[in-house]
This record gives C-alpha cells, sequence and structure tokens, in this order.
C-alpha cells in the first residue's frame, strides 16, 4: 500500500519523485538514515530534502521519519529496531537505557523467589548441566556456560540445533539438568528437550519472557525475563543481569568450595601464563 501523508502535492520535482520513490521502495534503509545518508545516497542536497517533508505537510526530516513509521507493518528484527529507535525522534543513548532499566525493574518486581530457590537448588544438586541455546539467546548460554564451569559445576554447552543438538540431549538422563532459553516462544528445539523429557528423567530450567506460557511449553522452573513489548526491539540487558543473579547465589552457597576453585583458577593462570 502507498505511504500517505498529510499533503499530496500535485507536482513534484524530479528530485522530490526520485525521494519518494526511494523511501516507498526502501522503506526499512529509510528509518535508519541519517538526512546527510540520504542526500549523499541520492545525489540530493538536505536542504531539497527538507523542502520535500514540508511539500508533504511534515514539519521537518524527523516527522516525515515518524510517518513513514507509523504506517510500516515491518516485522522482524529490522522491524522491532526501527520502532525502538525512532519511538520518540532521533535516538537518545540514556533515554533507551532508561528503558532498559525499566526492563530490569519489571523483571525484579515478577522475580518470584520459590522459582529462583528451586532453580539455584537444581543448579547446585544436578549431576551435570547442560545449556541449549540458539540465535540471540546464545550469548546467554555461552555467558552462562562460562560463570558455572569458574565455579566448578559440572557444565556442557549443547549445540544449539540439528542432529549434534539430539547427539548432546541423548546423553542427559535422570539427576541431570536442562536449561534452555525461550523467551517469547518455545522453539522447536526448547518443545524436543521438552518432549525428550520424561523418558530421559531429567529436569528443565527455561528462561521466559511469558509469564503465564502454556502447560506444553512450561519446564519444571521458568524464570521470568521481561525484554520489552512484543513490538520493541529486544535487548539482553535484563537477560544477563537474571543469570547473572544466579551465578552469583550460586558463588554464595557454594562459600568456601567456590572460592577454592577460583583461587586455584587464579593460581594456574599465574602459573601457565605468558
Amino acid at each position: 500500500m502507498p505511504l500517505q501523508f498529510p499533503q499530496s502535492p500535485e507536482k513534484l520535482t524530479p528530485a522530490e519523485r526520485r525521494l519518494l520513490e526511494f523511501i516507498e521502495s526502501h522503506r526499512e534503509e529509510f528509518l535508519f538514515m541519517t538526512i546527510g545518508q540520504l542526500s549523499a545516497d541520492l545525489g540530493v542536497s538536505e536542504a531539497t530534502i527538507s523542502r520535500f517533508a514540508r511539500h508533504l505537510g511534515c514539519q521537518d526530516f524527523k516527522q516525515l521519519k515518524n510517518h513513514v513509521l507509523a504506517q510500516n507493518h515491518l516485522e522482524g528484527p529490522a522491524g522491532k529496531l526501527a520502532r525502538t529507535v525512532l519511538a520518540e525522534g532521533e535516538f537518545d543513548p540514556r533515554r533507551y537505557l532508561l528503558q532498559q532499566q525499566a526492563c530490569l525493574q519489571k523483571t525484579m518486581e515478577a522475580l518470584d523467589p520459590a522459582a529462583f530457590e528451586q532453580a539455584l537448588e537444581a543448579l547446585l544438586s544436578a549431576r551435570r548441566i547442560f545449556i541449549q541455546a540458539k540465535s540471540a539467546s546464545a550469548s546467554m548460554g555461552q555467558l552462562l556456560f562460562f560463570r558455572l564451569r569458574r565455579l566448578g559445576l559440572p557444565v556442557e554447552l549443547l549445540p544449539g540445533s540439528g542432529t549434534e543438538l539430539l547427539e548432546g540431549l541423548v546423553q542427559a538422563g535422570a539427576g541431570d539438568l536442562v536449561v534452555f532459553f525461550g523467551f517469547s516462544k518455545v522453539s522447536a528445539e526448547g518443545r524436543m528437550i521438552l518432549r525428550r523429557q520424561p523418558a530421559a528423567g531429567y529436569r528443565t530450567l527455561c528462561f521466559t519472557g511469558r509469564l503465564h506460557p502454556p502447560a506444553e511449553e512450561r519446564a519444571d522452573m521458568n524464570l521470568y525475563v521481561y525484554r520489552g513489548t512484543e513490538k520493541e526491539y529486544h535487548s539482553m540487558t535484563a537477560a544477563a543481569a537474571l543469570v547473572d543473579t544466579l551465578v552469583v547465589a550460586a558463588s554464595q552457597r557454594l562459600g568456601a568450595d567456590g572460592a577454592a576453585r577460583l583461587k586455584e583458577l587464579h593460581r594456574m593462570k599465574q602459573q601457565f601464563g605468558s
């Protein structure tokens, strides 16, 4: 559907026609461009772009972008990022950090102490801990793996997907814990982990973005992370904070044992370091 603007001029200059055609056919790219970048890419002056915006009934370039954003039905990461970046005009890093602060606040308010304690006990008592994460969540899986291994816990990082995941998952059994991430939904791999659980006998822990996931997508333990509204760009700020919270709690609970392992690691680095 063609974009609609407050005004529809009967005549456009060749440069303005080129601008309109570019915006219509490259909506995502346009939303992330500065006026200087658009000027350089199309070979028109910034003054021409500003006049073009006013001819369409917009006060300035910012308002032109907002009109395009309001009519766009962008899906996926690009659309979410555009809505986040341009929600209130030009991107302000301080405003964005305040949004992340709000995500942390909502995650904290929704934290179930009993569920957190259950997850902590499961980590510390597990025979082995298997972590599965892919795509954006892979960074969280790596972080949890790195921190738990430093504490001396028996942790393994499963492949994110494919037959290699099955080859790793088949090793998990009674007494083990499988950790996975399913923020907006449980992935095909997450559903595979849950379906395998009754036969294998392991327990499951899911970091989720839903307070009330359906029964078939619930793990034994579910830790909630708020990452913003459905159509926003979803940062991992709150997820990383919750992962670290779990690790610090585990370290505190391990006490002298955890400290001894870290001390020995430090000694080895000094011994074998360059």
